[in-house]
């Protein structure tokens, strides 16, 4: 596999290595060793799967608190989508910044998303498919989600959403000094 760092800390894009011949190829998709030596939490305890019908389907921006914190390995398996991720660990030098990465199923990309960050993504092609393997199980009372058009973070998405669900409508707006990060 092939990691590649990106400006945020701990986030990496990691793309797969193909051994090809007549029948196609063959690659590692993950390798627990091979992720520890990136300093990467490889202890998968969950595996999601995010069907989107159209073009246009905005997710996010969702985290979960500490000490639910959750790292995500996200891959789109069909279609393709932009995928986002915000740095919202306090005191981070790269607090509120974002980087968008296009996965495409034909790709075979993955994203590592690290705790502490918010992540979202709009698909860009109908009937697409989305794969996350997480390393913490769901809890709901840790789970924070933040607007997709939030100004705290300037994101610039490739085109507005068509669909978004209510609940992702009416996350709040980022606010540090009345930070949600803080778990109550």
């Amino acid at each position: 596999m092939l990691f590649t760092r990106t400006k945020l800390e701990g986030a990496f894009i990691i793309d797969i290595k193909k051994l090809e011949d007549d029948r196609g190829f063959f690659a590692r998709s993950f390798c627990q060793k091979e992720f520890e030596e990136y300093g990467l939490n490889a202890n998968i305890v969950q595996a999601n799967l995010s069907f989107n019908q159209a073009k246009g389907t905005l997710r996010g921006m969702h985290m979960q608190l500490s000490p639910f914190s959750e790292v995500k390995y996200v891959r789109c398996t069909r279609g393709s989508i932009y995928d986002v991720i915000v740095d919202l660990r306090e005191g981070s030098d790269t607090f509120r910044q974002w980087i968008g990465v296009e996965l495409r199923a034909e790709d075979y990309r993955m994203l590592c998303v690290p705790e502490g960050f918010a992540h979202g993504f709009i698909t860009l092609e109908d009937n697409t498919d989305v794969a996350y393997n997480v390393t913490q199980f769901y809890t709901p009372s840790a789970e924070r989600g933040y607007r997709w058009d939030d100004p705290a973070f300037g994101i610039v998405w490739p085109f507005n959403p068509v669909v978004v669900s209510e609940k992702d409508q009416a996350h709040p707006l980022f606010s540090f000094q009345n930070s949600s990060l803080i778990t109550e």
